[in-house]
């Protein structure tokens, strides 16, 4: 598995999860519980990572995302 992004936000998070289920890209979110234990003071944040097959993608997907965020609307 490779690291496809840093994050404490939920939402991308969340919506990452459900876009990756949906292209069937395996995927998992490490560091939730630590995150959590720490206080949720945002020191340590989750990691996505994504099966090195399903990189690319993902990484297509999270630009979507990131257009999504900066109102430049969808990618591709």
């Amino acid at each position: 598995m490779e690291e496809l992004v840093r994050t404490n936000d939920p939402v991308l998070l969340s919506w990452l999860a459900a876009q990756f289920a949906e292209e069937n890209i395996d995927a998992v979110v490490l560091d939730a519980h630590t995150s959590v234990m720490e206080g949720s003071i945002s020191a340590i944040q989750r990691r996505v990572m994504v099966v090195s097959e399903d990189l690319a993608r993902a990484r297509l997907i999270l630009a979507e995302a990131e257009a999504i965020q900066t109102g430049g609307g969808p990618v591709g």
